[in-house]
């Protein structure tokens, strides 16, 4: 029998938790490579998923602090949804998945993990990466380290 490790999903389950909003402290910190930060605009950032739920799992978060749509003005909003469409595009390039799941989760009732910030996720999808072990065996399988996926993702963000 084989066995598949993940201990990196214990650190979060069993870890303290932060706080101050991650999503306000990390890009303040400038350390974009260990902080997963792949791109900076104006408005928002794109940062990966430091628990991901499939390899290449980013996120896109405005620097404004808010849990809700409320107090993110139009600029913002099209910001986010122009770095979602950048981040499918840069995906598509660097992994070639054959689709995607994106959404926002409001609330802890919606499965939002991180409910004081709001942020849009972009999960690349391959066909049967939801397998018997993440349905019966309660495990998922990142096929690459997050600081090589970081590697390969960052050129293609910043040519």
């Amino acid at each position: 029998m084989k066995v598949l490790w993940a201990p990196w999903r214990m650190e979060y389950i069993l870890g303290p938790k932060e706080q101050e909003c991650i999503f306000c402290t990390l890009p303040a910190e400038r350390n974009d490579r260990d902080n997963l930060i792949l791109y900076r605009g104006k408005n928002c950032y794109v940062i990966m998923n430091k628990y991901p739920y499939n390899n290449g799992h980013l996120m896109v978060v405005p620097y404004f602090h808010t849990s809700t749509f409320d107090g993110l003005s139009d600029e913002v909003l099209a910001e986010m949804n122009l770095l979602t469409k950048f981040c499918v595009d840069c995906l598509r390039t660097a992994f070639r998945p054959e689709g995607f799941n994106v959404g926002i989760n409001i609330g802890k009732a919606a499965g939002a993990g991180i409910e004081e910030h709001l942020h849009t996720h972009i999960v690349p999808r391959w066909s049967g990466d939801a397998n018997f072990m993440t349905s019966v065996g309660e495990l998922r399988v990142i096929v690459e380290h997050i600081r090589e996926t970081y590697d390969r993702l960052f050129p293609v963000f910043n040519p």
